[in-house]
């Protein structure tokens, strides 16, 4: 590796993400900084990592937050910009290596593109800016060269099983924990609280990821992120329960052969592989222990149960703005049952007549993107 260190701009850095990548820059601090961080509200925090990591630039998203921010680091010399639109300006910055896009929801669209546009290698941790404009996103980035390094744990583990292979793949193979209702009836479904699906069993994440795992849209959202990332039709990414959470994921070959990357549930480890790629680096993260591994189950998801990973297979059928479409009502009715304003099984039975509801774009642009996710926005708050 060269001796300069790697300049990094981390989106989200006070989420689950951007807090453990900063982890991983303070274990090798020798190698690498943090340039820019940005937060969309938890202001104390930002300043927090701003006065402990010296970026160069930090961007608060709610302009309202900004003369808070802006006044606590006014004795440093570190940039301060608020909205939506400096996350955009900010990724551009010349110094700038690799931008972690760690942000939650839609509102990783417009950042991720502008630093592609800018040449800067991704390493993409937002999945639903695949999900939403994945045709989109990964032309921009055959034409402007950037690799896209993926850092969720599943897409990190399917690409660690491709290094170094010029086979032809057959399958990729997405495990699930299958969250915390994996055993619940239908009727057990109707019944759950916020609270119970904010346990999850293995990984510690954000508030609307640990929903979206306990609906399985996560793993649908993942089943439409692999098809982009590594160029492999949906009927050939099998989605396999496997509430260890141990085999990351797998890629089996035209021969037969499975390959599966393995690990304890960290997501430092995907982050500092997307720093480093192609080299791995030491770390003191824990390490598989083979003799407490007694029982690796697996087994086949229920659709009708979690109807929501079988809309995101829909999706992809459909095509065009249709995963678009279930993205923001998903980001509707998510919220809306952490609120106590829906059921969880109202969940995915407002994200289909959502889909039913907003018109159909074949070939969507930017702006048709833009517009189809207020549109399904406003319709899936109609509906509920």
């Amino acid at each position: 590796m060269s001796d300069k260190k790697k300049q990094i701009a981390i989106l989200g850095s006070t989420g689950s993400i951007g807090q453990q990548a900063l982890q991983v820059i303070s274990e090798h601090s020798d190698l690498y900084e943090a340039y820019v961080l940005t937060a969309n509200s938890q202001a104390d925090l930002l300043i927090q990592q701003a006065r402990q990591y010296q970026p160069a630039m930090v961007v608060i998203a709610d302009e309202r937050l900004y003369d808070k921010v802006n006044e606590a680091l006014s004795d440093l010399p570190i940039q301060v910009y608020a909205g939506a639109d400096a996350l955009c300006q900010v990724v551009q910055a010349e110094p700038v290596d690799v931008v972690l896009t760690a942000l939650v929801g839609f509102s990783g669209l417009r950042p991720t593109i502008s630093a592609i546009e800018a040449g800067k290698t991704i390493a993409l941790a937002n999945k639903e800016t695949l999900v939403v404009a994945g045709e989109l996103i990964t032309d921009l980035a055959i034409k402007h060269r950037v690799p896209i390094l993926p850092v969720d744990s599943e897409h990190s583990a399917i690409f660690q099983s491709m290094m170094g292979e010029h086979s032809e793949v057959e399958k990729l193979i997405l495990t699930a924990s299958g969250g915390p209702f994996r055993q619940f009836s239908l009727e057990q479904l109707a019944k759950v609280t916020p609270a119970q699906a904010l346990k999850h069993p293995n990984w510690d994440m954000g508030a609307k990821i640990t929903i979206d795992s306990a609906s399985m849209m996560n793993k649908g959202f993942e089943v439409i992120e692999a098809k982009w990332l590594f160029g492999v039709e949906a009927d050939r990414i099998q989605v396999v329960v496997h509430p260890q959470s141990v085999v990351h994921s797998a890629v089996q070959y035209a021969d037969g052969a499975v390959k599966a990357q393995l690990g304890v549930p960290d997501m430092r480890v995907p982050i500092q592989l997307a720093f480093s790629y192609p080299y791995r680096l030491k770390s003191s993260f824990d390490r598989l222990d083979w003799y407490k591994m007694q029982d690796l189950t697996f087994e086949a998801p229920d659709m009708e149960r979690f109807r929501c990973l079988a809309l995101a297979y829909e999706a992809i059928e459909r095509g065009g703005n249709a995963a678009c479409v279930v993205n923001a009502a998903n980001e509707i009715v998510n919220l809306a049952f952490r609120q106590e304003r829906c059921g969880f099984l109202d969940m995915p039975a407002i994200i289909e007549k959502t889909l039913e509801r907003v018109p159909f774009i074949k070939t969507p642009t930017l702006e048709d993107y833009l517009a189809c996710d207020a549109e399904a926005r406003r319709v899936a708050e109609e509906l509920l």
